[in-house]
């Protein structure tokens, strides 16, 4: 079972999990599990043709069932149900921007999705998620861009397959073209995470970097997961942009959003600078995240 605390109200809350049967299956102990997951996670053809299937009219059966399981506003979305095309029309949704205000604070939350805050991430130990360490030198497989962010503070966002798959800028600044590292595509699940392999600098991740007035260099990663084949871009590089102006967006399946932010230039907001650090916080894209140190 995996646990939320919703940002709005504090309460903690269970979370319905997309395919969890599935999921405990793949990520159990075994060598029939073991073989399944190095082929599904291991060979992105599974994934594309995953992705094939859920383009196809006939998904759109699924929609409204998926609509009522995770109590899913409609009036959010930008469109009707009716005028998606399949169900993966559907996962990429845009959002009524009414539904999404943003904070006045200079920091914003980047992408409706469960967060991890790390206010300060140290050399040696870099950061724990589900009992397994990750230094930034394995997330960024670059040790001199790894340096600059050691002592800084990390965010991490899981977006689960009942969130829009869009993410947004968290900051105003100019950012640079992608860099992107081939990988594999483990789940990012709890569930998954818990099995103890080193997803997040295992799998298939993007990143760039944006040059803020107010924050530095901050940088942007999307880490692709199971049935994710794509991350796609929409913006423009060495152009700039404001906070809450489209980024991209993920194909089919859960993903993840990595936030590094300097030494001494975020300040979290009060909420959010979490001491237990294993529950995470179901956030909106929009709400405040910090304010420059």
């Amino acid at each position: 079972m995996i646990y939320v605390k919703k940002r709005e109200t504090g309460k903690v809350e269970k979370e319905t999990i997309y395919g969890e049967k599935a999921l405990l299956f793949l990520y159990r102990k075994g060598i029939l599990a073991r073989c399944l997951r190095f082929l599904i996670c291991r060979f992105p053809i599974f994934s594309r043709l995953y992705g094939l299937w859920q383009r196809l009219p006939l998904t759109k059966r699924k929609i409204a069932p998926f609509v009522t399981d995770f109590n899913l506003d409609p009036d959010e979305f930008e469109t009707p149900l009716s005028t998606f095309t399949s169900f993966h029309d559907f996962f990429i949704r845009r959002l009524k921007p009414r539904c999404r205000p943003l904070a006045s604070s200079p920091a914003i939350i980047p992408a409706d999705g469960r967060y991890l805050f790390f206010q300060e991430v140290s050399k040696d130990m870099g950061f724990t998620l589900k009992n397994t360490t990750y230094s930034l030198v394995d997330l960024l497989e670059d040790e001199t861009l790894a340096a600059r962010y050691h002592g800084g503070t990390v965010i991490l966002g899981r977006l689960a397959p009942s969130d829009t798959h869009r993410f947004w800028f968290p900051c105003d600044g100019i950012p640079d073209e992608e860099t992107k590292i081939r990988g594999n595509l483990f789940s990012v699940n709890p569930l998954a995470l818990a099995s103890g392999l080193h997803t997040l600098s295992e799998n298939k991740r993007t990143f760039c970097s944006l040059h803020s007035q107010e924050f530095g260099t901050v940088l942007l990663m999307e880490i692709g997961a199971t049935n994710v084949g794509s991350i796609h871009q929409t913006y423009i590089p060495h152009h700039f942009v404001q906070k809450g102006e489209e980024k991209g967006y993920f194909d089919l399946g859960a993903s993840m959003l990595v936030l590094l932010f300097e030494p001494n230039t975020l300040q979290l907001e009060r909420d959010l600078a979490q001491k237990e650090q294993e529950l995470e916080i179901l956030c909106q894209m929009g709400q405040a995240l910090g304010k420059p140190l």
